[in-house]
């Protein structure tokens, strides 16, 4: 796709890898709705929507303004939004727990419900769904979380099939450790420069997002060469 004026919605807008995915749409022409708490970027062609993605109405309201604004338009939609919660799974609480549902897998149903309806009417549209390499195997001390993403990943395996037709591309992100935020909530894990880049995740994004209008890339799992560092 050429995004050069293609409408983009951006979850989780505020910081990480959906801070360097809008920046890097914007740098590619395109106009980018960022949808998040928090607000770092400032362009002509960016618009900020304070949203909770856990919340339904919040989100219908959102997209109501992105369509009023765009003539009903909607190219790229790229939930991001997520969280997790380090810890055996008899020490998760009830409220992490439904947390990171909440936001992990039904900010994205709730995404989706909105945009995919007009994505059909246009016959073009490119759903970008961040999981986790946790969608791929189960870790110890993460399965709360690991379940969220496993339901990302079928629900996008699935997803993807229902909107071939309609020239609708859905492609599933596994990134691996990567230096953000994220293990804010896992005080036994510290950021460091081995992780992957949230820029260089971006950079993956963009990579799906503009391949030929007939090369549909289903899964993209992107790991740290190196997680611990160099071998002494």
């Amino acid at each position: 796709m050429d995004l050069t004026n293609k409408v983009a919605v951006v979850t989780g807008v505020s910081k990480g890898i959906g801070y360097h995915t809008a920046l890097q749409l914007l740098n590619k022409g395109a106009v980018v709705f960022g949808l998040g708490r928090s607000n770092q970027i400032q362009h002509p062609n960016y618009t900020f929507i304070t949203c909770d993605v856990r919340d339904a109405h919040a989100v219908e309201q959102a997209f109501a303004q992105i369509f009023a604004s765009t003539q009903n338009q909607i190219h790229v939609l790229v939930n991001n939004a997520g969280l997790g919660y380090f810890g055996m799974l008899e020490n998760t609480t009830y409220e992490q727990w439904d947390e990171m549902f909440q936001t992990n897998v039904n900010g994205i149903f709730y995404c989706c419900k909105q945009a995919l309806p007009t994505m059909k009417q246009q016959q073009l549209g490119h759903v970008i769904n961040i999981a986790s390499t946790a969608a791929l195997e189960g870790m110890p001390q993460v399965s709360a979380y690991c379940a969220t993403k496993w339901a990302v990943k079928g629900l996008s395996e699935s997803l993807f099939r229902e909107v071939r037709d309609f020239r609708i591309k859905v492609t599933c992100i596994y990134p691996g450790s990567t230096k953000t935020d994220f293990f804010r909530n896992s005080p036994g894990i510290q950021p460091h420069d081995y992780m992957l880049m949230p820029e260089d995740v971006a950079a993956n994004i963009l990579y799906a997002l503009e391949m030929p209008e007939n090369f549909h890339t289903v899964n993209l799992e992107i790991r740290p060469l190196q997680p611990k560092g160099p071998k002494a």
